[in-house]
C-alpha cells in the first residue's frame, strides 16, 4: 500500500467527519449557503489530490496518512478489529499550467476566507478539506469528481486567453 491510498478505517473517519458536518444542515433549514464552508473546502481538498507537488499536494498526502492512522486506531479501539485494508485507489486527473493557476487562486481565496471565518466555520472548513483530500483517493469519489480538473483547466485557459487579448471582442 502506498501512502496515498485510503484504508477502509481511514474512510470511516472521513465519512464520520462528513456525517458530523452534513447532519446539522440536514436537520436544520437546509439552506445551501450553510454548506459553503464545508463544500468549498471539500472541493479544494479534492483538487489538491491532483496537485503533483507543492504545498497542496503535500497536504493531500499528509491527510491520507493522518486519517488512515486515526482510523486504524479508532476502529481498533472501538471494535478490536485489525488494521483496515486499502480501498481501490482513484485518480482525479491532472492539472494543466492554467488549471494550476486557478487552484492557486482558489487556495489564496480559501486562506483569506479561513482568516475571516468564525471558529465554527473554521471547523467546517477543516472538515471539508479533510474529507475532500481523503475521500477523493477512492475510485468512486474520484470518478464522481473527474470533472473538477477539467473545469479548473478550462477556467485557466479562458483567463489566459482573456489576459493575452486573443479572441476578446
Amino acid at each position: 500500500m502506498t501512502t496515498t491510498q485510503l484504508t477502509l478505517a481511514g474512510a470511516a473517519i472521513s465519512l464520520a467527519v462528513l456525517y458530523l458536518n452534513v447532519r446539522p444542515w440536514w436537520k436544520g433549514g437546509r439552506n445551501p449557503k450553510d454548506l459553503l464552508p464545508f463544500g468549498g473546502m471539500f472541493l479544494l481538498g479534492a483538487i489538491s489530490t491532483a496537485c503533483t507537488g507543492g504545498l497542496l499536494g503535500w497536504l493531500a498526502g499528509c491527510t491520507a496518512i493522518g486519517v488512515n492512522t486515526a482510523g486504524n486506531k479508532a476502529v481498533h479501539a472501538t471494535v478490536g478489529s485489525a488494521q483496515g485494508s486499502a480501498l481501490a485507489h482513484g485518480v482525479l486527473g491532472s492539472l494543466s499550467q492554467e488549471g494550476g493557476v486557478v487552484v492557486f487562486v482558489a487556495a489564496v481565496a480559501a486562506a483569506a476566507a479561513w482568516k475571516a471565518a468564525a471558529k465554527t466555520d473554521k471547523r467546517k472548513m477543516a472538515g471539508g478539506a479533510i474529507c475532500g483530500a481523503s475521500l477523493t483517493l477512492t475510485a468512486g469519489v474520484a470518478g464522481a469528481l473527474s470533472w473538477l480538473p477539467d473545469v479548473a483547466n478550462a477556467l485557466g485557459l479562458w483567463a489566459r486567453t482573456g489576459l493575452e487579448g486573443a479572441g476578446v471582442l
